[in-house]
């Protein structure tokens, strides 16, 4: 048996476990399975290991599956309202998060009650470009982009769901993505405004993505005429995106809901 200090964090309803990484040994994948499980562990979109420092943290992302990642928007904001919590920072304080994708930076915009709201730099999108892609017999047009992590954006009206649970995943998992790709479906409603679905490498549909939403919002303003400033609204709620000359800026809320103890498995029991 394990135990190890968790705490659990959302950003509009896309929910991480955070560890500090004092003390974790074995699998780190395995554990990421058996506490993200929705049923017979926590439950989570992913599980991050963290060192505190002032004004900061370092972390490490790992998928509901076990697989690792290099970023997310929303798990970076959690971590930033975990530590915004534990070191009692207050509105305009900076907070400095080292990731696989290198330093990003939050700045405190204020707090209502449990939830913190930051803007995160979140860099420069990299080799923007439209590609096609054929899948499930036929051929997609999709804007293919990194945003700290592997994104695939298709511009368009919204699928149905039972499209969505198809092409998600066979774009997730297509060959042209060797090491995977989160994938968001967007609809340009306004010049302003985004609507997306997604679904998450390594975890499926989510209610809401960080870099999900700031790849949307470059795809929409490169290759859909939207304004490079906009409203992004996922199923758990809006965010706001701008991208700039300096890269790209996310703001959003995040909240702490948890703080125990997990006592459990290595990994989840076998279905």
């Amino acid at each position: 048996m394990t135990s190890l200090r968790v705490s659990k964090a959302h950003a509009y309803g896309n929910d991480f476990l955070l560890v500090p990484r004092d003390g974790i040994e074995g699998d780190t994948s395995a554990l990421a399975l058996a506490m993200c499980h929705r049923h017979h562990g926590i439950g989570a979109d992913g599980l991050i290991l963290y060192d505190l420092h002032d004004g900061g943290a370092t972390m490490t992302l790992f998928n509901a599956d076990g697989s690792a990642s290099e970023l997310s928007g929303n798990g970076l904001r959690c971590l930033a309202a975990f530590v915004a919590r534990a070191q009692q920072l207050t509105t305009g304080s900076r907070v400095a998060v080292d990731t696989d994708a290198g330093v990003k930076t939050l700045e405190m915009l204020g707090q209502d009650g449990t939830r913190v709201t930051f803007r995160a730099a979140l860099g420069a999108p990299t080799e923007l470009r439209q590609v096609q892609i054929p899948v499930l017999g036929e051929t997609l047009t999709a804007s293919v982009l990194g945003m700290g992590n592997p994104q695939c954006v298709l511009l368009g009206p919204l699928p149905d769901a039972d499209r969505f649970h198809r092409l998600g995943p066979a774009l997730a998992t297509h060959p042209m993505f060797p090491a995977g790709t989160n994938v968001e479906f967007a609809h340009v409603e306004a010049s302003d405004r985004v609507r997306i679905l997604i679904w998450e490498r390594g975890v499926g549909p989510t209610t809401s993505s960080g870099t999900g939403s700031s790849a949307s919002a470059v795809a929409a303003a490169a290759h859909g005429g939207a304004a490079r400033t906009v409203d992004v609204v996922a199923p758990g709620g809006t965010q706001r995106v701008e991208w700039r000359e300096d890269g790209v800026y996310l703001t959003g809320w995040a909240e702490v809901v948890l703080e125990g103890d997990w006592v459990g498995q290595p990994a989840p029991p076998s279905t």
